[in-house]
């Protein structure tokens, strides 16, 4: 049988070896999770690219679109005036006509 003190240096011994071992795994599992972290960044950084070329091609479709549609606007409001400029032509010459 061993002596306390022996018995308490290889506890020492071996947890020294022992905290050694776990401070080099957690030093090494602590890099792998940096090196998958920056993966995930570089892949984040390439997809909020793509995202941010498609947001910029939706705004330029949508600036044509309504470019088109304040131009049909006009035009159907252009002939409605006329018409109603027709109309009130018409109306003002029956009018005039049964006035007289």
């Amino acid at each position: 049988m061993s002596s306390p003190s022996e018995t308490l240096a290889l506890v020492v011994t071996y947890t020294g070896e022992e905290a050694a071992e776990s401070h080099l795994s957690s030093t090494m599992s602590h890099n792998k999770c940096k090196e998958n972290m920056l993966k995930m960044i570089n892949e984040i950084d390439q997809s909020s690219s793509g995202i941010m070329e498609e947001i910029e091609k939706c705004k330029d479709s949508a600036t044509d679109k309504k470019k088109m549609l304040d131009e049909e606007k006009e035009r159907f409001q252009k002939a409605a005036y006329m018409a109603l400029d027709m109309l009130n032509n018409t109306i003002f010459q029956t009018y005039i006509r049964n006035s007289i």
